[in-house]
């Protein structure tokens, strides 16, 4: 984040100073310990905006202490939503009085949430405005199969002035099969389909945990949503959905597998608590296989890591693959294991590889070829001053930086602040040495 904090320093010139935020690493400590992990960033963000098809007056708890969590729900108050703070992950939303279908550009240009707005504002107004979503950069995310749910449903849909336009006369339920998995299209059809006339079967869906959240959260309300985690989706179109409820966010996967990552990189032992074991079970398999030993009980993992991991190879999928989300995490415990690794991206493209330069910086030994790092493991890594690129990537440099030898400086943590509440204090609280401090 930049900050101008000096102007005018004397007459004769003037300057400007800019400060910014980094987080200084001290790596060689093993994490030890338990966290709690927060409520889902993607399950919450789709919900906020879910809660647009509502009628009444929805409470929403175990909503994480993120930016875009925030930038979404004041979005919802610019639409004419009444938006309450009930305390640090609770709030109380209320869009009976919704009176506008454009979303500023502002703050929510530059997260990918954004565009849930169109599913959720086309299905309750019949018509949406919404700036095109932004986010982090590490590959293709086209909106092509957005657009194809919205108009199987009858709307039409244009991309003109940095904005997704998108209108209908009448929603009415159709088939829609979409030509690859896609959790963002998913999301946005059923949110359309929610209030549409008819029945809409959405084939080829996403089943990413996300989406069972945001349905049984609309289904709480009163829609007919029936086949979420499976490739079949059918929804049945409902009059309207009413308030009067409470809803708590699930716990974020991608957290707790961040932190399961740090305490097998860190050879630590971790309890990572408040989360729903059979969500892991494509990372706990990698992790076993690469020596650490893991105790899952009811909702919770325990992660004790060892000296003697093994290498392994990975490729992400789709859930219930091994997640993308986890890929730049994983590749930073891969090098600090003896031998050669590698783990292949099935979701994005090479652009998700974006961060490997600033892992190289460190004097990490990857080599891309095509959709594939290649990982040379067992080489100590060195502090250095890198710079996040991503939201995921962020939390890689940090565990980069808890197993290298020196200091990790970490720019860009406006990306670690997108995605995880209260990260730092929850890895100083496992006795790492994570500091975070100002620089001019």
């Amino acid at each position: 984040m930049y900050y101008i904090v000096c102007k005018n320093i004397n007459v004769e010139s003037k300057t400007t100073l800019l400060t910014e935020e980094k987080l200084l690493v001290t790596g060689g400590r093993k994490l030890e310990g338990k966290v709690e992990i927060s409520g889902a960033k993607n399950a919450a963000v789709a919900i906020i905006a879910a809660a647009l098809l509502v009628e009444g007056q929805v409470t929403i708890e175990n909503i994480p202490n993120i930016t875009d969590a925030q930038v979404m729900l004041n979005a919802l108050e610019n639409l004419g939503v009444e938006v309450v703070r009930l305390d640090n992950k609770t709030y109380r939303i209320d869009a009976t009085k919704i009176n506008n279908h454009k979303t500023p550009y502002g703050e929510l240009s530059k997260i990918r949430s954004s565009y849930y707005f169109v599913g959720a504002l086309l299905g309750r107004c019949n018509n949406a405005e919404v700036t095109f979503p932004g986010g982090c950069n590490f590959g293709q995310r086209p909106i092509d199969q957005h657009i194809k749910g919205f108009e199987a449903l009858g709307a039409t849909v244009e991309i003109s002035g940095g904005y997704i336009k998108a209108k209908a006369k009448k929603l009415i339920g159709s088939k829609v099969y979409f030509d690859v998995p896609t959790v963002g299209a998913t999301i946005n059809t059923i949110l359309a389909a929610t209030l549409a006339e008819g029945v809409t079967i959405l084939e080829n869906s996403n089943r990413e945990p996300h989406i069972v959240d945001m349905a049984n959260f609309l289904n709480m309300m009163g829609a007919d949503i029936k086949g979420a985690g499976t490739n079949v989706i059918r929804i049945t179109g409902v009059h309207k959905l009413e308030g009067g409820k409470t809803y708590t966010v699930s716990p974020d996967m991608i957290e707790a597998g961040t932190f399961m990552i740090a305490a097998a990189a860190t050879k630590g032992n971790v309890t990572v608590a408040n989360i729903i074991p059979e969500h892991m079970e494509s990372l706990s398999a990698k992790l076993i296989e690469t020596g650490a030993t893991i105790e899952v009980g009811d909702d919770y993992i325990t992660v004790k890591g060892t000296k003697k991991s093994v290498p392994v190879n990975i490729k992400t999928l789709p859930y219930p693959g091994f997640p993308t989300d986890l890929h730049p995490q994983m590749v930073s415990y891969l090098l600090d294991i003896d031998g050669q690794s590698n783990l292949t991206e099935g979701v994005f493209d090479t652009r998700r590889f974006n961060y490997v330069e600033q892992l190289q910086r460190m004097q990490g030994d990857i080599r891309i070829e095509g959709s594939t790092a290649i990982i040379n493991g067992g080489k100590k890594l060195n502090g250095a001053p890198v710079r996040a690129s991503d939201l995921r990537a962020a939390a890689a440099l940090v565990i980069a930086g808890l197993v290298a030898d020196g200091v990790t400086c970490i720019y860009n943590l406006e990306y670690l602040d997108r995605g995880y509440e209260n990260f730092v204090e929850k890895i100083q609280a496992l006795g790492a040495n994570v500091k975070r401090v100002k620089e001019s």
